[in-house]
This record gives structure tokens, sequence and C-alpha cells, in this order.
């Protein structure tokens, strides 16, 4: 169910839209006051025909089946919107329960429409006990062409209760990544970065992916100048591992060195492995890179770029053994520190 914000209308429809639910909202205040008046008059015993038909507690007398059905359309209609309103609203301080009420709220929508349909069947006479059984629920179902309704609603149910994913989990789905906004009793709806909404028939999603039922992990490459001391720069990356983690407090494990990744065209690739919430996995990429420029350019570490060289080259620096000893040492520990971080394909990175 969608909740309500107010937004300046900007078109035509915009208005026609407010100009429909206020009138909505003004006769359904009006219905509840005859309905109150009437339910006096009937407990008072001096109730009319006009009570009879709006009052639909009171058995008695023969009531005008317009009337009585106008009263069952605003009063069950209303009452399915009000309790929607309130799951929808307790579904907002939850996590794990918010998909079983939002499916609870589907449920009760559906189940007004056909229970005023029956009802309102039964304000004109129509024998609908006769007409379930002569016909069957499942026959009458199946004679509407809803097996894929059904299918939708079975595979909502095992959607919610299995957990196989949240709403404001971010999954993927035939190649549509994005958050999941609701999980209905038919459909589930999931929203892109750019607040595009997909629309999935539940029946429909027979593969998925879940990023963030796990940690995920993140890897990313700095690229530094051939000439540059592969060991001098390891043990500066030593030093410095620790002030990345605590300049970027949603990192959850490493970040850790993984070594050389690629021997480029202009320079050497370097790796770093660190894992995150998935929600948070891009810009903990992009505070990587900005602490390593940081770092780089701090200690005259040079990166990489295509110009034309019309100088003498740059003499670099090599590294001391001290400096050697240190880096050695320093990537057998990352390797043995990161062993438990499950590894991204070349591919993937």
């Amino acid at each position: 169910m969608k909740s309500f914000k107010f937004e300046k209308p900007k078109t035509v429809q915009d208005y026609v839209d407010i100009i429909l639910k206020i009138t909505g909202l003004i006769l359904l205040v009006v219905y509840f006051v005859f309905f109150f008046i009437s339910l006096q008059r009937c407990i008072n015993g001096v109730p009319s025909e006009f009570d009879l038909a709006i009052y639909l507690f009171s058995g008695a007398g023969n009531p005008n089946p317009w009337l009585r059905s106008l009263s069952l359309i605003f009063f069950i209609l209303s009452v399915s919107f009000v309790v929607r309103l309130v799951l929808n609203f307790f579904g907002h301080f939850l996590k794990k329960g918010r998909a079983i009420l939002n499916l609870l709220a589907s449920l009760i929508k559906y189940a007004a429409v056909l229970v005023l349909i029956f009802l309102i069947l039964g304000a004109f006479k129509v024998d609908t006990v006769t007409l379930l059984v002569s016909a069957g629920v499942v026959s009458l179902v199946i004679g509407l062409g809803a097996q894929s309704l059904i299918s939708d609603v079975i595979a909502g149910l095992f959607i919610v209760f299995e957990e196989v994913f949240e709403i404001g989990d971010i999954i993927v789905v035939d190649g549509f990544r994005g958050t999941v906004k609701e999980i209905g009793i038919r459909t589930t709806q999931i929203v892109d970065w750019s607040g595009n909404i997909k629309v999935v028939n539940n029946s429909d999603i027979r593969s998925l992916v879940n990023m963030t039922s796990e940690l995920s992990a993140t890897m990313v490459t700095i690229d530094i100048e051939y000439g540059e001391s592969i060991e001098k720069v390891e043990s500066i990356i030593k030093d410095n591992l620790n002030r990345i983690k605590e300049n970027i407090p949603s990192i959850i494990e490493g970040p850790f060195y993984k070594g050389v990744a690629n021997l480029g065209e202009s320079g050497v690739s370097l790796a770093f492995l660190a894992t995150c919430k998935e929600t948070e996995r891009f810009q903990v990429e992009r505070d990587i890179r900005r602490e390593l420029k940081i770092i780089f350019d701090e200690n005259n570490i040079g990166i990489p770029f295509p110009q034309v060289t019309i100088n003498q080259p740059k003499n670099f620096a090599d590294a001391t053994k001290k400096e050697k000893k240190a880096a050695e040492e320093f990537v057998k520990e990352q390797k043995e520190a990161s062993k438990t971080v499950p590894e991204i394909p070349p591919e993937n990175k």
C-alpha cells in the first residue's frame, strides 16, 4: 500500500485527482454520519426503511437493495482501507515482518472486494450459498481464467515465509538490479538507483541474486608507474592500511592488500579487497580510491597516465633492504589474513 504525501499538483489530471479524493472523503464522512444516526434509531426501536438499509447490522424489515448495496460499498471499502493503512503504518517499523504485513494487506484488499460482491448479491436476494455450492469456488476461479493469479499468490507466500528476500534487500532479477520496494500477494516491485520501478509477477521470479543476504566483497585496483619499486610501495601501503580502515567506517573487513593484479600498458595494477554492506559497496570503492590517491601523493608515488616523455626518464628510488623484507612479510600476512574473504573473479572486477 502506498504511503500518502502531499505534492503540489502540476497537471490538470492532478487537480482532477485531488477533487475526486476530496469528494470521496466528503461522501465518506456524510455516509458515516447517516450510519451512526441510523444506528441510534435502530437501538431506540424507531428505524425507518432508510435506516434499515443504511445500518448493515440490522436484520429487520425489507431494506432497499440499492441503498443497502451503496452502504455496503462505503462500509466494506472504508474498513478495508483503514485496516491496510494500520498494517502499512506498523510495517514501517519492522524489517522481517514488513513483507508479511504487506502480503496480509494485499489479501485483505482482494478479500474485501470478493466479500463485497457476495454481500451485494445477497442484498438483491440472490442465493449466494447455492451459487457457491453449485459452481464451486475452485471452478469459479478457474472459469475466470485465474490460474496465473493462483500461481502468483502461492509464489508470493513462498517468498515471504521462506524469506527468499525482504523489503529493502538489493536483488537482481533478469538482469535488473534494484531494491525491493514492495512484496505483494501477486507482484513484487523493485526500484533501481535512478527510480525506475520494475513490477514482476511473483510466479515469474524463478531465479534471482540476493545481494544483501551476506556481506559484499569489493575489489579496488590502482596503478603505479613501472619505475616505482614494488617493495617500497608495499611497505608504504603496510604502514597506511589501518589509516584507510579508520577513515572509512563502512568497511567491515579489511582492506586487504592482495598483490599485483595486472601488468598494464603503462603501469602496475595493485589490488585491494574489503567487505561491506551491499548498499554501501560503490561508495566504499570510491572512498578507498580517494584514500590511496592521498597516500600516494604524500609519498611521491606516481600514478601512470598516457603521456609523451620529452625529457630524461625519472630516477626512481630503490627499496632498502629493510623495506624489501617488510614488503615480503606484509604480502604474506595479507594473503593469510584474507583467506576467509571470497575472491572476486577477474571478469567481475
